[in-house]
């Protein structure tokens, strides 16, 4: 049974996204997507603090170094040394009119990693895999969006929001390769919109509802089991995280994906705050990327 939502700090993000424990640092890191803004939260000390910004920021992944890898505007790739705080080019301007929208590291290090025009939302899947080099493995696709792996490494999730569906695949760890392709959720579009996705311990999804105030658990068969709710219409993304991956971390957001950030009134006290809640269920680390580290 899931506790009570607490919020952990309220930067008002327009769009709250991204949340990545980091195991090394002991530490939170997500974005606000339009701000271009990177945070820490440390929740051994209660310390927060913006860390970087850039122009854009569609999300991020830990690297197996440490340091993080920046999936930008207009297809661009940086990597981001912790440490100094500066950046170094892998993929530059792979798609000019497009940007990045939701990521994550496969279990050999590559990225899944789609993008999506700001004004019609549709995009293009991709592998980004360790050499750098830049692969579609879906075209057409409408809005990237909640991309997670089953535990034992054989599956694949992936949520397409403006299509208000999560599909599976079929993943070859050996060559990273997917396929498969079969839709295991749809959601009524009078209930919110599917966003962030991650995968507990038990094999279990946690799909993000933007528009729809809360957290859904489904089973890995596509049954929903239950609901969470939080005092924000926009609940973005979810991630596991603490010493032993036993604590959620829920982004929110303040704002529609293209237009202006709206009041609190409008979309609920807890809008664009980032949150921590006790699912009743533990978590698992995210695989790290190896791009350029190979």
């Amino acid at each position: 049974m899931a506790s009570t939502p607490k919020v952990v700090c309220d930067y008002g993000n327009h769009t709250g996204e991204g949340p990545i424990w980091h195991p090394d640092e002991a530490a939170l890191f997500w974005v606000d997507i339009p701000a271009g803004a990177l945070y820490r939260y440390d929740p051994e000390t209660g310390e927060h603090s913006e860390v970087y910004r850039t122009s854009l920021l569609g999300g991020f992944t830990v690297q197996a170094d440490g340091n993080l890898l920046l999936f930008e505007d207009r297809g661009t790739v940086e990597v981001l040394d912790r440490e100094t705080l500066t950046t170094e080019t892998v993929v530059a301007e792979t798609d000019p009119d497009y940007r990045f929208n939701d990521v994550v590291a496969a279990p050999g290090g590559a990225v899944f990693c789609g993008t999506m025009h700001p004004e019609h939302h549709d995009g293009t899947l991709y592998r980004l895999d360790t050499d750098g080099s830049l692969h579609a493995v879906e075209e057409d696709v409408q809005l990237t969006n909640g991309l997670a792996f089953s535990p034992d490494r054989s599956t694949l999730y992936y949520t397409e929001s403006t299509a208000h569906r999560i599909s599976r695949y079929d993943y070859d760890e050996s060559t990273g390769e997917i396929s498969g392709r079969e839709t295991l959720v749809e959601t009524d579009p009078d209930d919110g919109i599917p966003d962030g996705l991650t995968v507990d311990e038990t094999g279990d999804l946690w799909s993000a509802r933007w528009d729809g105030g809360c957290l859904v658990r489904y089973d890995p068969d596509g049954f929903e089991v239950e609901r969470v709710s939080f005092p924000a219409r926009k609940v973005s993304a979810v991630t596991f995280g603490g010493p032993d991956y036993e604590t959620a971390f829920v982004t929110t957001a303040l704002g529609p994906a293209d237009g202006p950030k709206r009041s609190k009134e409008q979309e609920g006290d807890g809008a664009g705050a980032l949150f921590r809640v006790d699912l009743g269920v533990g978590g698992r680390p995210e695989f790290r990327s190896r791009v350029g580290l190979e």
